[in-house]
């Protein structure tokens, strides 16, 4: 088998199930969600007008968990034969040896999410006091840094300073797309173009050993978006289901911890390091600016309110539609360009990374013009 069939069936594989079941399960959870405690009432700094479900998490979780679990049978060979009712070529099962010595790895990744997922309902349901979300976040992530192993390395040899970064990066990550779900169809379509993104990057980035692609880490990215595709069937303007901080807890640290798990050391360009800083570009800079405003104002950094990218946006006079759409394709242009450095000289690297920073100053002019109207009222 070539190496394009082999990649068209980790897709097929990663993404077709999660999405069906994701998709698919949310019927009855939107249909149940006010005796699950799962509703989100109009007012305060949301933009929505009616009662939404508020459980899409519940779905994502589904759409990741059950096709992993149902993959750990297949790889294991306690399926019953399915693997062969598949009709897997022996390209595919010639992995399984290789991917049983990292079940504990992914289930330990995925028990850790499962424990900010539960964490993001009981906020859902009852309101999480901030330093409690907090703590947990930061535990979980210093369980998976500094009891998994998995942290930057950068080609940084000071492990106490890669460590702490780790920690930070993957509750920044969290609360980046957290901070991200306030529109219709938004973190969930900012989320699934950046997994999207950093699969292609780890399928044309060899792995430690140069030879292969990075099929695992590949896999749980893919995993992850057709998960994010099954919900966002419910999340499209108008939103019948929103995310809640259960999928965005979860969506957020998946996403951080595969992009520490990413090794460059046998990429040929080591600037491909920056890829996972470039596709989380948007999120970041939501964050960034948000937290500055709320700090200029003299207001608390953990009460939300309307002085997100998008909801600038609208304020320049795009429509929310517009506003969401305009951030996914400022997001692709970002993962895009993730995936040329993978495959440019330094100088090429410098001219990529000089464009998606002239295109995120492009957005800061746009916006400086709202922000003069505003100081002139």
């Amino acid at each position: 088998m070539t190496g394009s069939a082999l990649i068209g069936w980790l897709v097929g594989l990663a993404v077709v199930p999660p999405l069906l079941i994701s998709m698919i399960s949310l019927y009855p959870v939107r249909r149940y969600a006010r005796q699950l405690g799962l509703i989100a009432n109009p007012g305060g700094h949301s933009t929505h007008t009616n009662v939404t479900p508020l459980g899409g998490g519940i779905g994502i979780w589904l759409g990741i968990m059950l096709p992993m679990a149902a993959g750990t049978l297949i790889v294991c060979e306690l399926d019953f034969g399915l693997h062969r009712l598949l009709g897997l070529p022996e390209s595919v099962t010639g992995f399984f040896a290789g991917v049983r010595l990292r079940l504990l790895q992914l289930w330990g990744l995925l028990g850790a999410g499962t424990v900010l997922f539960v964490l993001g309902l009981w906020d859902d349901r009852r309101g999480a006091p901030v330093l409690l979300r907090l703590g947990v976040e930061f535990g979980v992530a210093a369980f998976v840094v500094y009891v998994m192993g998995f942290g930057l390395t950068a080609f940084i040899g000071a492990p106490a300073l890669t460590n702490l970064l780790s920690v930070v990066w993957i509750v920044a990550v969290i609360n980046s797309f957290n901070m991200l779900d306030n529109m219709d169809g938004l973190s969930g379509g900012v989320a699934a173009i950046i997994a999207a993104s950093m699969a292609a990057v780890m399928l044309t980035t060899p792995g430690i050993g140069g030879s292969l692609p990075q099929l695992f880490v590949a896999g749980l990215l893919l995993s992850v978006c057709g998960s994010l595709l099954g919900f966002l069937w419910h999340n499209r303007p108008p939103a019948k289901l929103f995310m809640g901080d259960g999928g965005s807890y979860l969506v957020g640290f998946l996403i951080a911890v595969s992009m520490l798990m990413a090794t460059f050391a046998s990429a040929p360009r080591p600037h491909a390091v920056l890829a996972p800083i470039c596709a989380m570009a948007i999120p970041m800079y939501d964050m960034g600016t948000v937290l500055w405003i709320r700090i200029r104002e003299g207001r608390s950094i953990f009460v939300g309110d309307r002085s997100h990218f998008s909801h600038r946006l609208v304020e320049l006079g795009l429509s929310r539609t517009q506003a969401v759409l305009t951030i996914h394709l400022v997001t692709a242009t970002c993962g895009l360009a993730s995936l040329l450095l993978v495959h440019v000289t330094v100088l090429q690297a410098i001219a990529v990374l000089g464009i998606v920073g002239c295109m995120l100053l492009l957005v800061v002019i746009l916006e400086s013009t709202g922000w003069r109207k505003q100081s002139n009222e």
